[in-house]
């Protein structure tokens, strides 16, 4: 039974980005064109995809692969099948603004940020 999970915890790997300046609603947009995709054509994706989340999850994505190969040392990646098992965004903190507005009022200005957790596992894990 612990072999079982110690044979898991080593087959996935994980990264998260904290406070990130960008809208939810923006990031999930990218974030599903990349949800259960091999990485190499994840990592392909998110290099030709016009947005502005693209880099920031493309960079996350390139630090839980290292944090992959850094359990895994003796396997090679493009081997590995190495899939994207789980990537979640959800709302961070926000910033609260004022903006003025006519007749002395003022409108909130929510500025939103989220937090971004991607897992990496493998296929003969799942299967």
């Amino acid at each position: 039974m612990a072999e079982a999970m110690k044979q898991e915890r080593k087959s996935t790997a994980f990264a998260k980005l904290n406070n990130c300046p960008t809208s939810p609603r923006k990031m999930r947009l990218v974030a599903d064109l990349v949800r259960g995709v091999e990485v190499d054509r994840a990592l392909s994706i998110l290099r030709y995809t016009n947005k502005e989340a693209a880099g920031r999850i493309e960079k996350l994505l390139l630090s839980a692969i290292a944090n992959w190969q850094a359990k895994n040392s003796n396997a090679r990646l493009e081997e590995s099948n190495v899939f994207i098992q789980e990537i979640k965004v959800d709302g961070g903190r926000m910033l609260k603004r004022l903006r003025p507005a006519p007749q002395g009022r003022g409108y909130r200005i929510r500025k939103r940020s989220n937090h971004v957790t991607l897992v990496l596992g493998t296929k003969t894990a799942v299967n």
